[in-house]
């Protein structure tokens, strides 16, 4: 497994998910984080532990600036079978990862998690951005019969040889990247998985690139595309998606 984390200056972030990953993922896996500026103030961040987690390596970010192009980067010097995406300032993925793994290994090509059902909570962060994820969500996963109940979540995992025919575009907006890849998942196909997290965001501070203007002007781009694509596909029929809850036992 490749475990990939776009980063800009998350400095003390990253330094803390670094060492809870160490900690508490077992499964063979390789670390990837992936910055666009030799400047970034998690270089040192990196070359600092790479002794004692020997799984850690850097990528320098030379195919253009931005999260999109830092998953391209990343996906192209992963060598695990499967992705996994999600940013240096949310603790809930390192809890999600054994259960996400149990649903690709159980046949799902494209597993997202989810802060909106199935116990899924979400914390800490923008109060505004909350607020407009909440209800972005909840309209997009009715308008457009998704399968997927948190489509704008940061957290995915999919089969590194699906990666291709996802093809995100170079959007201007950093994370809606996961809003496309998760309409695309849906658009193609793909076997989907979900597993309920609490999402803490910026547990250890840090400042956030959201904001209300751009981001909302992107994100309603996706969803009205999204929604008439997914509408004229299914013509109002939700496709199954495996759901992993984290209260029950894995599933076999």
């Amino acid at each position: 497994m490749s475990v990939l984390i776009p980063v800009r200056n998350e400095g003390i972030n990253l330094a803390i998910m670094l060492k809870m990953l160490k900690a508490m993922v077992e499964v063979p896996h390789e670390v990837l984080v992936v910055y666009d500026d030799a400047a970034d103030d998690d270089v040192p961040v990196i070359a600092a532990l790479r002794e004692s987690y020997p799984h850690l390596r850097g990528v320098h970010n030379r195919l253009g600036r931005g999260v999109v192009r830092a998953i391209e980067a990343g996906v192209a010097e992963a060598h695990g079978e499967y992705v996994l995406i999600f940013a240096a300032d949310e603790v809930g993925p390192v809890l999600a990862i054994d259960h996400m793994l149990s649903l690709v290994k159980d046949g799902c090509d494209f597993v997202s998690c989810t802060r909106y059902a199935h116990g899924g909570r979400r914390l800490g962060g923008s109060w505004i951005g909350g607020i407009l994820s909440r209800v972005a969500n909840a309209l997009f996963y009715v308008v457009s019969s998704s399968a997927l109940t948190d489509v704008t979540t940061g957290i995915k995992m999919f089969r590194r040889a699906v990666f291709d025919q996802l093809k995100p575009q170079a959007n201007p907006v950093g994370w809606a990247v996961a809003f496309e890849l998760g309409i695309k998942a849906q658009l193609l196909g793909l076997k989907l998985g979900e597993v309920p997290i609490i999402s803490i965001d910026r547990l250890y501070g840090g400042k956030s690139s959201f904001r209300p203007g751009p981001w909302c002007v992107e994100y309603l781009r996706w969803f009205f595309w999204g929604a008439i694509q997914l509408r004229r596909l299914r013509g109002g029929k939700r496709p199954p998606v495996r759901i992993c809850d984290p209260r029950r036992s894995l599933p076999r």
